[in-house]
């Protein structure tokens, strides 16, 4: 019986749990469809792949109409008006430069798009473990504002029967004074708990948020050094970073393309009336291929266009740099401070059990007056301590897990 029993607890807390992980992600698919910067950061994205077609595209044409009033005289006759086309040519790779430079550009807007998701995912998963922390410390000391209602009936007894002052009445009823202050404000704490969710998802939440009873331990599934080398081939903004010094690349090739001569072809049609007397071809309309060239010879500013993208391409070099290690960095102290939050989850397991353990022994005595009201609170207190570094070690835990997920480029 103890074992049908046993299971049927565990297949409700798994699902209960299940549950609750299903609605973190029910949140983060919300984030994903709400959340006005990443639209801002996904238009960006759509905005920059635009730009590849008109990179890639010719100048405009340029057409122009001219009318006389007063009509030219030519052998062939009067001219009263001219239409002129002309086409301009870069010079040859100009275009195939300008479109590989837009479509670096391009990518590094995606890579920052998938940044902002995996930051606002990460955001998300913090907001809601928070929530679950203030949530279990509420049942915590509503548990412990029980326990003490319990001692304080106890102490009652034994005042009436001789074996304590009404002192230890009045101490129950100081510390249930306190709880209940903390109690309020946990409950108020609540609301702006709530609302930092709601701004993630952009959407009000009209309904109880379903937590598990214990928070599930998110753990990390490879070592440290995979876990670096993921962040160097994986995180988003590396990548960013990587198409920014491509794209200063790109722009020095646009530069010396530019400093180069560009053509352009057209033709001109003059529109001829007869004019007076008996003349070859008079009144016949005239048609005039142009071909013309730009010449670059202020090659000053093509040298400064030039400078100008190597420097921010080296700056961008040692940006990358620095942010790598920043990274790295990061990833240290928050595998340090995951190895620390599991230590301390099997610590304060057992502190936990072992306060809770010694105040029901301690309770037992109390109500028999052998043991004072001060042995009793002081190891109920230190319970609850426990109990809600406990949860505090659970939640950190999933926190740094997900930090170091959003380090090594995962959503």
């Amino acid at each position: 019986m103890k074992k049908i029993t046993f299971t049927i607890v565990a297949f409700f807390i798994f699902f209960h749990q299940f549950f609750s992980q299903k609605e973190l992600e029910t949140y983060l698919k919300l984030a994903a469809e709400n959340n006005p910067s990443l639209k801002k950061a996904f238009n960006e994205y759509r905005a920059s792949l635009e730009k590849i077609s008109s990179a890639k595209s010719l100048p405009d044409p340029q057409i122009m109409f001219q009318y006389l009033i007063t009509p030219l005289v030519y052998e062939m006759g009067k001219q009263r008006f001219s239409i002129s086309a002309s086409q301009m040519f870069p010079w040859f790779g100009q275009l195939s430069a300008q479109e590989q430079y837009a479509s670096e550009i391009a990518k590094s807007k995606y890579h920052a798009f998938i940044n902002e998701r995996n930051q606002l995912f990460f955001n998300i998963k913090k907001a809601y473990f928070n929530l679950y922390l203030n949530h279990k410390a509420i049942s915590i000391v509503l548990e412990n504002i029980r326990i003490l209602n319990t001692i304080k009936e106890l102490a009652r007894i034994n005042f009436e029967t001789g074996k304590n002052s009404f002192a230890d009445v009045l101490r129950t009823e100081i510390e249930l004074a306190k709880l209940e202050t903390e109690l309020a404000n946990l409950k108020d704490n609540q609301y702006p708990l709530i609302k930092e969710l709601e701004k993630y998802i952009n959407k009000n939440i009209d309904h109880s948020i379903s937590f598990p009873d214990t928070l599930w331990e998110d753990t990390l599934s490879v070592p440290k050094s995979i876990l670096l080398d993921s962040l160097s081939t994986h995180h988003p903004l590396l990548f960013q970073k990587e198409n920014e010094i491509l794209s200063y690349e790109k722009q020095i090739n646009i530069a010396r393309k530019m400093s180069y001569p560009a053509f352009s072809i057209g033709l001109n049609y003059m529109n001829m009336s007869k004019k007076a007397g008996n003349f070859p071809d008079n009144g016949k309309d005239m048609f005039m291929p142009e071909i013309g060239m730009s010449l670059p010879i202020y090659r000053k500013k093509y040298h400064s266009m030039i400078n100008e993208a190597k420097f921010m391409q080296e700056a961008s070099i040692f940006e990358k740099e620095n942010l790598k290690n920043d990274l790295s960095y990061e990833l240290e102290k928050s595998y340090f401070e995951y190895l620390s939050n599991k230590r301390n989850i099997n610590l304060y397991k057992k502190l936990y059990k072992l306060a809770k353990d010694a105040r029901q022994i301690l309770l037992t005595s109390y109500s028999t007056g052998n043991t004072n009201l001060e042995e009793v609170l002081r190891i109920q207190e230190e319970e609850i301590s426990y109990a809600l570094q406990l949860e505090q070690a659970r939640v950190s835990l999933n926190i740094t897990t997900a930090y170091i997920n959003y380090l090594t480029g995962k959503p």
